[in-house]
């Protein structure tokens, strides 16, 4: 046991080590070749700390994650309510339709919306060409959704949450399966509408199930990759970055790659997302021992 313990640290940290220790360093293609690397400190958080594009695509990280965790939180919350609700066969059925959207390949997924917001043969374009213009205006024929961040991030947004909220409906429906009926109907003698029995006991009863679900979805969704990567055609544009893709730009499609600057934005934002979860795990913890 001792041994696959070892191990298993081993094969857990010592990415995270290599990481860390790559943005320390001068880190190219010629170290790849085995050339030393070159110790300089700090200089690679220095750099992007002080540089301004650094902090606009931060804010949009933050922006863009904060709505899809938003979003993902409140419509699997609801879908989870309406299932526990329905009958069991329609609950089966719709059950059944969320599994599929969530097991779908996140590059199929990516992909379908991409070819419905396509410029020139989307079907997104041809039904708001096909409308009257004063309706929703004109310019829809080969409009470009893709090119900047006011267009594409809510296709992003749209496309992760889509995918993402069955898990969460999924898991609100177990979790309220586990609540006893007697409280519902204590509360509903009482006078309390539907409003007040979420907050009066669905949300008190579940709340270390929330609490886990809003972690899990801070980090899959902070780390956004494969999904922006296809709707925005690769990193080229470097209007619509995320610090995944900012990453992969500057430490793989760079000329020259420069891992270790990409490393050191990677324990940058590594860094954020634990400390945002020990934040919010720390504040439910002490909520329940407060109980």
């Amino acid at each position: 046991d001792v041994y696959k313990r070892q191990i298993l640290a081993l094969v857990l940290l010592w990415p995270i080590l290599q990481m860390v220790w790559m943005s320390l360093h001068g880190y190219g293609l010629h170290q790849l070749q085995g050339q030393r690397a070159e110790w300089n400190s700090f200089a690679h958080y220095l750099n992007v700390l002080t540089d301004e594009r650094f902090w606009e695509i931060f804010r949009n990280t933050i922006v863009v994650c904060l709505a899809m965790v938003v979003l993902t939180m409140v419509l699997g919350t609801l879908v989870g309510i309406l299932m526990h609700k329905l009958p069991g066969w329609a609950s089966t059925v719709l059950g059944l339709g969320l599994m599929l959207a969530w097991a779908t390949p996140v590059i199929s997924a990516a992909i379908v919306y991409r070819w419905l917001f396509d410029t020139r043969y989307g079907l997104v374009n041809a039904v708001l060409a096909a409308l009257p213009d004063w309706l929703v205006g004109g310019g829809w024929q080969d409009f470009n959704w893709f090119g900047s961040p006011g267009t594409l991030f809510p296709i992003l947004v749209v496309t992760v949450v889509w995918q993402s909220f069955p898990f969460v409906a999924i898991s609100i429906l177990a979790g309220l399966k586990s609540i006893p009926g007697e409280l519902y109907e204590a509360v509903r003698i009482d006078g309390a509408g539907a409003w007040k029995s979420f907050w009066n006991v669905t949300f008190p009863m579940l709340r270390p199930l929330f609490a886990l679900l809003l972690v899990l979805q801070i980090i899959w969704d902070f780390r956004i990759f494969t999904q922006l990567f296809i709707l925005a055609g690769g990193v080229s544009n470097r209007d619509v970055a995320l610090i995944p893709t900012y990453i992969y730009q500057l430490g793989f499609a760079s000329t020259p790659p420069n891992y270790g600057m990409g490393s050191a934005i990677a324990v940058i934002m590594t860094v954020l997302v634990l400390a945002i979860s020990a934040y919010y795990l720390r504040v439910m913890i002490r909520q329940e021992e407060a109980r």
